[in-house]
């Protein structure tokens, strides 16, 4: 083996090593450092917000506008990253090719927001409070 080898082989090891620690080591300070005694009983539940709570998990229910955000954020996350590539090989097409595709692929994008917004998907119903019985 060659001592290029060797060393690439170690700064690897070495970087390993050190993203495990820097992965672990707070779970170890924070038990470590953690009160051993609960001094109120409502810490160990959920949700510390100083009420108690009432009910189950399943008597809410999100409305469905908060799904279409979602699925929206994550069309566009994924869309652009479709344009690192774009800038990535830049350089290999001419400046006026390289733009007019760019802008071919922002104007699909937006057709998707225009559409989008056409169905209503960006419209927020004002809902009734449920009465509990």
């Amino acid at each position: 083996m060659s001592p290029e080898y060797l060393i690439d082989s170690l700064y690897i090891v070495v970087f390993l090593i050190g993203g495990s620690i820097a992965a672990f080591a707070p779970f170890v300070l924070s038990y470590l450092l953690r009160p051993n005694r609960i001094f109120y009983k409502k810490t160990r539940q959920a949700y510390e917000c100083g009420m108690d709570p009432f009910g189950t998990a399943w008597d809410f229910r999100y409305g469905i506008s908060y799904y279409l955000y979602a699925l929206m954020f994550l069309v566009f996350d994924v869309d652009i990253l479709f344009l690192f590539p774009i800038v990535e090989v830049f350089h290999t097409v001419s400046a006026v090719r390289g733009i007019l595709e760019l802008f071919i692929f922002i104007f699909i994008l937006s057709l998707s927001i225009v559409y989008a917004w056409v169905k209503g998907a960006f419209d927020w119903e004002k809902r009734l409070p449920r009465i509990q019985r």
